[in-house]
């Protein structure tokens, strides 16, 4: 079936984010390394994609780990640092999908306050046919339930839609559902995908 709308991860799919080479600049490998040891700032992210404010949860975090709350307050401080570059080929993908009427939706972990951060430095973030954002969702990948929303919502049966996420386990989680899915490891791959399914043409790929 050839896809009726394509979902797009946002996450090292259309923009970097990572946070570790950001903390490794600021305080150095040792030190971060000890923190991560101690202190869980990924489940404190998850909590933010779950849709708990950004700001106070960090702020909270802190003040739960005195011995280390300067170095979580960075995280609050350069969270745009750990947001970038863009993946341009990626959005160039995206653009040239739109240009030609197929839709393309956002399916994303992100946070409330982190999400609009973000779409202020990178436009094309609000540029989605639909947006099915886990803060506002109150449920995130790979929870089924986030998937049949985007189905119930869009209307679109599941073999309809053609979905591309860095993670495997996202990837794994919508191929249950009988997404169409393409798990990213670089624009290169996403591009030829989105040539093999007929969506776009070489020369509107590149």
């Amino acid at each position: 079936m050839k896809p009726q709308a394509v979902v797009f991860d946002i996450g090292n799919v259309l923009i970097h984010w990572d946070p570790l080479p950001v903390y490794d600049r600021l305080i150095g490998p040792d030190r971060r390394q000890a923190l991560f040891g101690d202190v869980d700032l990924f489940d404190m992210n998850r909590r933010v994609d779950m849709g708990e404010p950004f700001a106070a949860l960090v702020r909270a975090t802190a003040d739960a780990h005195p011995d280390w709350r300067d170095e979580i307050m960075l995280w609050e401080k350069h969270w745009i640092d750990m947001a970038t570059p863009a993946i341009d080929r990626s959005v160039r993908l995206m653009n040239a999908l739109q240009a030609k009427g197929i839709p393309v939706f956002s399916l994303t972990n992100f946070g409330v306050e982190t999400y609009d951060l973000a779409a202020g430095h990178y436009p094309f973030m609000r540029a989605f046919d639909r947006d099915f954002i886990s803060g506002h969702l109150k449920m995130m990948k790979p929870d089924p339930a986030i998937f049949a929303h985007v189905e119930e919502t869009s209307g679109i049966a599941p073999a309809g839609l053609l979905f591309t996420d860095d993670s495997a386990v996202n990837i794994a989680a919508a191929a249950t559902r009988g997404w169409q899915t393409h798990l990213f490891e670089g624009p290169e791959g996403w591009a030829a995908r989105l040539v093999a399914e007929e969506l776009l043409t070489e020369e509107e790929a590149r």
